[in-house]
């Protein structure tokens, strides 16, 4: 089903903001929009969103290539986005990565057996001075953590199961 099928309001809601000279700029909510749908943005997505603001639709993919917000794949569930960028690896941010991806099984990129987390690393998201700190994105909402330990990741993790568990 398409996006305007599926979201029909939301759609004309958010190209009704912009002037039609301008409608391109309606391309990162129309994106969100597609990703909230289904976990992350299919190539059925990124076509449909160009025809509606006449763009290329290699315009549209390299928009979800640049942002760590917008994902062209299915992988887990939640997306824990760690910092690495310089500041946050002299607070420790490269030792917490390769420690959790011990304790996950992991390599970066990866997803956990149970397709629960997809762990990935990324350039900053402003929280230099409380590192190691990681963004969780999940279909509801982005939630971020400062000053973690493996420790208080690994019981975070134990509770997206727990939570997980419980809903389905």
């Amino acid at each position: 089903m398409s996006l305007a099928e599926t979201y029909p309001q939301e759609v004309q809601r958010i190209l009704a903001k912009y002037p039609p000279e301008h409608k391109r700029s309606a391309v990162m909510p129309l994106l969100y929009l597609a990703q909230r749908r289904d976990g992350y943005i299919t190539k059925a997505a990124m076509q449909e969103i160009a025809e509606f603001l006449e763009m290329d639709g290699t315009e549209v993919a390299s928009i979800v290539g640049f942002y760590t917000l917008y994902h062209d794949k299915q992988e887990g569930k939640y997306r824990m986005q760690v910092c690495n960028d310089l500041p946050c690896a002299l607070r420790g941010a490269d030792t917490f990565l390769e420690g959790l991806c011990e304790n996950l099984g992991i390599r970066l990129g990866e997803t956990t057996p149970d397709g629960l987390v997809t762990l990935e690393a990324v350039m900053c998201i402003g929280a230099c001075d409380r590192a190691p700190v990681f963004q969780i994105q999940s279909p509801e909402r982005i939630t971020y953590y400062e000053n973690m330990t493996i420790e208080r990741t690994l019981e975070l993790i134990e509770a997206l199961k727990k939570a997980q568990g419980e809903t389905t």
